[in-house]
């Protein structure tokens, strides 16, 4: 059983690092109002209706405004890990190593199921008990 509880802690120590270490970015690509489309590492897919850099005519200066809008968000994970023990003063110290000794002996268990009363008999019953104090069980 403490085994079993052992490879579990671990393995959920491990997902922990990973996941606290991994950066990411989600890239959105709106089309007005609407979602079109959600990249997660890489870039969003667009529409096809941004409009393109023309170069501007002489004697025109109309302009439409682009509809597109791109959005980038950006995970940044921990990248320092490294935890020095000896950075802690002796009261730090002695709590983290008195909270896990304490730890992993609460899922010790006994190598045999002690039972006390085991060489003991059950009392002679002399009399009906229950009959006599009109106690009954429903």
């Amino acid at each position: 059983m403490k085994h079993f509880f052992t490879k579990i802690l671990s393995i959920s120590m491990a997902f922990v690092v990973i996941f606290s270490t991994m950066s990411f970015t989600i890239s959105e690509h709106f089309c007005g109002d609407h979602l079109v489309d959600i990249g997660l590492f890489s870039k969003a897919e667009t529409c096809g209706m941004e409009m393109g850099n023309k170069a501007p005519v002489d004697g025109c200066s109309l302009e439409k405004s682009n509809c597109c809008k791109d959005t980038v968000q950006q995970f940044e994970g921990q990248s320092n890990l490294k935890i020095d023990f000896s950075k802690l003063t002796f009261n730090q110290q002695l709590f983290i190593t008195s909270f896990i000794h304490s730890y992993l002996n609460l899922f010790e268990g006994l190598e045999e199921n002690i039972i006390p009363f085991k060489d003991y008999s059950p009392p002679f019953i002399v009399k009906d008990i229950q009959t006599l104090d009109q106690v009954f069980l429903i």
